[in-house]
C-alpha cells in the first residue's frame, strides 16, 4: 500500500512529497524545495524515524522553489535525480526566473536523468508513469502511480486551479491541453498531490475546477455515469 508524507517547505510552500511503499525500506522523495537547514533537518528526521533511505529524486519541473534541496539532498544521500531534459535551463536559471523575490539563496546545478513521456520508473517501492504535462514549464511532467491511485502533479494541476503559465516557457495553450488530454482521462478517484496546498482528485477537479470549466467534458465512463456531471446526466 502506497504511504505519503508531504511538507511544505521554502517560502513558496512547495510541497515535498515522500512515498514508499508500506513495510518497504524505501522511498521517493518528489520536488526537495529545501530552502531553510532546518527544513532538511525535519526531512532527515522523518526518514530516519521511519527508517526510509531515498532511491529516487522526482521533479515534476525544474522551477527554483521545486528544485532549491536537490543537491544538498544528492550529497547526502546519493540517490539519482530524474528530470525532464526540457527544464535542464529552467532549472540552471534558479532565481533569475523569477527576480522580483529577493529570496537569498539560488539553486546550486546537479546532474540528472532525462526523463521521457511514457517511461515506467520503479521509485520507492513504486511503479510510476511518466506523463509529459508541459505548459507551466517546457518539461513539466506528472507521476502516476496506478497500484496506489495516485497522481504527483507539479504545478500543473492544483486544487481549484492550474499552474500559471506566465514565467519563461510557459504556455497557457500546452497547459490546457496536458491537464484536459493527458491527465482528466484518469480515473476521477485519482488523488492529486500537487505543487502547492492541499490533495485533490480528479474527479474532483473535473466537476469544480473553474479554470478547466469552458472546455469539453472527457470522454471517459466515470465522468459520463457521474449524476453531478455539469451536462445533468
Amino acid at each position: 500500500m502506497i504511504q505519503i508524507k508531504i511538507f511544505a517547505f521554502n517560502p513558496l510552500g512547495t510541497n515535498c512529497i515522500v512515498v514508499w511503499d508500506d513495510g518497504g525500506d524505501t522511498c521517493a522523495v518528489a520536488d526537495p524545495g529545501i530552502w531553510r537547514d532546518e527544513e532538511a533537518a525535519e526531512l532527515d528526521a522523518f526518514l530516519q524515524e521511519n527508517s526510509l533511505t531515498p532511491d529516487a529524486i522526482l521533479l515534476t519541473h525544474g522551477h527554483f522553489d521545486h528544485v532549491w534541496g536537490v543537491a544538498a539532498l544528492v550529497r547526502k544521500r546519493g540517490c539519482p535525480v530524474y528530470m525532464h531534459p526540457a527544464d535542464g535551463r529552467t532549472a540552471h536559471l534558479g532565481t533569475a526566473l523569477f527576480p522580483q523575490l529577493s529570496l537569498g539563496r539560488d539553486v546550486e546545478r546537479f546532474d540528472f536523468i532525462p526523463l521521457t513521456d511514457g517511461r515506467t520508473l520503479e521509485a520507492g517501492g513504486l511503479s510510476w508513469e511518466v506523463i509529459a504535462t508541459p505548459g507551466h514549464s517546457p518539461g513539466s511532467v506528472s507521476f502516476y502511480c496506478a497500484d496506489g491511485g495516485v497522481l504527483l502533479s507539479g504545478d500543473t494541476l492544483l486544487s481549484g486551479s492550474i499552474g500559471r503559465s506566465d514565467l519563461e516557457g510557459g504556455d497557457y495553450d500546452a497547459l490546457i491541453h496536458s491537464v484536459m488530454d493527458r491527465l482528466m482521462g484518469l480515473p476521477g478517484e485519482v488523488e492529486v498531490i500537487p505543487g502547492h496546498g492541499p490533495a485533490t482528485t480528479i474527479g474532483r477537479e473535473a466537476m469544480t475546477n473553474p479554470f478547466l470549466i469552458p472546455f469539453n467534458e472527457p470522454d471517459t465512463d466515470w465522468w459520463n455515469d457521474d449524476p453531478l456531471s455539469l451536462d445533468g446526466r
